[in-house]
C-alpha cells in the first residue's frame, strides 16, 4: 500500500483551510486518512503552519512520499533535513552531535532569512502605499483646487445674486414709466396746447367786448339825438 503525506481541503467556499494528513494514495483527497500531522492556512500573511515534526519524520523514515506542497511545508520546517541527517547517522557517516549542530545552525540561518524577508515585505508594502497615495494625490489636489476656485466664485456670485433683484427692479421701473409716459405726454401736450389757446382767446374776447361796447354807444347816442 502506497502511503502519501498530502493536504486535505477543509474550510468553506473562498476560504480554504487544509489538513496535513497521511493517507492511502488510492483514497480521495478529502476522504479517509491514517493520521493527521498538522494544519495549513494560506489565508494569512505569512501562512500559518502547525506541524508535528517528529511524527512527520517517522512517516518519512517509513517510506511515505510527500506531495509537492507537502514537501515544501516539510522542507520549510527542517523535517527533510532532519531525515537526511538521521540517514547519515544510521549509516555511520556522522555522529548525532554533528547532526544536531548542523540542524541548529540551519534553524538559525532560516530565522535570519525569514526576518530579512519580513523586512523586505514591510518595505515593499510601504512603497506600494506611497505609490497609491501619490496616484491618489493628484485627484485630491484637483479637488482642493476646485474647492479653492469655487469659494471665490461663490463670493463673486453672491453680490450678483443680491444685485439681480435690484437690477430687475430698476429695469422694471423704466418700463413702467415708459408704459405710463404716452398718456402723460399726451395730457401734457394737450395742456400745453390749451394754455396758448387760452392766452390767445382772452385778448380777442376783450377786443370783442370793447367793440360791442363801442358799437352800443353810438346807437344810444343816435337814440338820444332826436330827443335832443
Amino acid at each position: 500500500m502506497a502511503v502519501k503525506i498530502r493536504l486535505a481541503r477543509r474550510g468553506r467556499k473562498k476560504l480554504a483551510l487544509y489538513d496535513i494528513v497521511v493517507a492511502d494514495a488510492r483514497a480521495p483527497r478529502d476522504g479517509l486518512f491514517i493520521e493527521k500531522l498538522g494544519n495549513y492556512n494560506p489565508n494569512t500573511h505569512p501562512a500559518t503552519i502547525l506541524l508535528k515534526e517528529e511524527n512527520a519524520l517517522q512517516w518519512l523514515l517509513k517510506g511515505a512520499q510527500p506531495t509537492n506542497t507537502a514537501r515544501t511545508i516539510l522542507s520549510s520546517h527542517g523535517v527533510l533535513l532532519k531525515k537526511h541527517l538521521q540517514v547519515g547517522v544510521a549509516k555511520g557517516a556522522i555522529t548525532q552531535e554533528v547532526a544536531d549542530t548542523r540542524l541548529e545552525a540551519w534553524k538559525k540561518r532560516r530565522e535570519r532569512e525569514i526576518e530579512q524577508k519580513d523586512k523586505q515585505s514591510i518595505t515593499v508594502h510601504k512603497e506600494v502605499d506611497t505609490l497609491k497615495q501619490q496616484k491618489a494625490s493628484p485627484a485630491t489636489q484637483k479637488e482642493k483646487v476646485w474647492q479653492a476656485e469655487e469659494k471665490p466664485i461663490a463670493t463673486a456670485t453672491s453680490p450678483e445674486i443680491a444685485t439681480q433683484p435690484s437690477t430687475k427692479q430698476t429695469a422694471a421701473e423704466p418700463s413702467s414709466k415708459q408704459k405710463a409716459s404716452p398718456a402723460t405726454q399726451k395730457e401734457k401736450a394737450k395742456k400745453a396746447e390749451e394754455k396758448p389757446i387760452a392766452t390767445a382767446a382772452s385778448p380777442e374776447a376783450a377786443t370783442q367786448s370793447d367793440t360791442k361796447q363801442t358799437a352800443a354807444e353810438p346807437s344810444s347816442k343816435q337814440k338820444a339825438s332826436p330827443a335832443t
